[in-house]
């Protein structure tokens, strides 16, 4: 029995040096070659869509806050017309702030082309808020623009009143607007910087949420805009991923508080994304590298994002899913 178990690891043994062998006959032909291991890791991904997006190097660019799409080179791809709609939100009424630009841009056409109409909080680019409307429009859906800020509960309760007051009803309302601000120490943020960071991205959500409840029905939802920073974190943005580490909680223990009531309650957590908040936050120089360190090596375009907001808000994809974090990060960054 002992000679036998010896013969069987043994042979077991020549199996892996076998397949070692095959593997270091290939590596030795790859070094011969000059196509290395590191040549290979090197080597810029291959896009996984038939439509071209953008790549990095990106150009170099900065803009004030709190950015404006129409000024970013090159123009963020949002009208994904290798999407088509299939009434999966027809007659819903939905809200999305931050939704003049960036992801909220892209998630607003396709919500109307799933057939809802849609409410749109911007901040303060009225121009690109009202180009966000005439694709909604062209897409056969209503349009409400409001223009204010989250961070005023007041404002909050009023976006919700004008929507409800324009569309009849709440179906959806998608919590999407941010403020971020890198800074390299723990030290260079200021009480003012953590003070706004949190009071736009977390307490904006709890505000928005809090005036929308009232009007929903079973049926409902709410999506919140997380990030990779939330599961990872970030260096340079400590007081953003913390907020949306928080969003994050805040979105599983809202499920849970809602389920009852037949409202559920869900998260997208992109990782980067070509949107006027980058250029807006970074220097000009890190703004061409944006993107690179992805698994695909590049940003993602709004409309890659955008189809997972669908799927979440429609009760024919996603009515047993509450209390997700859905990763939409271009592969496993952890």
């Amino acid at each position: 029995m002992a000679v036998r178990t010896r013969s069987k690891a043994t042979a077991a043994a020549d199996r892996q040096r076998a397949v070692q062998r095959e593997i270091d006959e290939k590596d030795s032909a790859k070094a011969k070659s000059g196509k290395s291991a590191a040549a290979e890791k090197s080597a810029k991904p291959k896009q996984a869509t038939a439509r071209k997006q953008p790549e990095t190097p990106l150009p170099e660019q900065h803009q004030a806050k709190p950015g404006k799409e129409h000024q970013l080179q090159p123009r963020p791809h949002f009208k994904a017309p290798q999407y088509k709609g299939s009434d999966k939100l027809k007659g819903m009424a939905t809200l999305i702030t931050g939704g003049d630009s960036g992801i909220g841009r892209a998630v607003a056409v396709l919500f109307a082309r799933e057939g809802a109409d849609v409410g749109i909080v911007y901040l303060e680019s009225s121009d690109d808020a009202e180009e966000t409307r005439r694709h909604v429009e062209q897409e056969g859906g209503r349009c409400l623009l409001i223009q204010g800020d989250v961070t005023d509960p007041d404002f909050c309760q009023q976006a919700v009143e004008e929507t409800v007051e324009e569309f009849g009803h709440l179906d959806v309302l998608v919590n999407n607007a941010a403020f971020q601000e890198h800074a390299d120490t723990l030290e260079d943020i200021t009480e003012e910087h953590m003070d706004l960071t949190f009071r736009t991205n977390l307490y904006g959500y709890f505000h928005m949420a809090r005036a929308a409840l009232p009007h929903m029905k079973a049926g409902a939802s709410i999506i919140n805009t997380g990030s990779e920073t939330g599961l990872f974190g970030n260096p340079k943005l400590l007081d953003y991923s913390a907020t949306k580490g928080a969003i994050h909680a805040f979105t599983r223990s809202l499920s849970a508080n809602l389920v009852k009531k037949g409202i559920r309650v869900n998260a997208v957590a992109p990782g980067p994304v070509w949107t006027p908040l980058n250029p807006a936050d970074q220097p000009a120089k890190s703004v061409a590298k944006f993107g690179s360190s992805n698994p695909m090596g590049r940003p993602a375009q709004p409309e890659e994002v955008a189809p997972a907001y669908v799927f979440l808000a429609a009760p024919s994809c996603a009515s047993y899913i509450s209390g997700a974090i859905l990763p939409v990060m271009g592969g496993p960054t952890g």
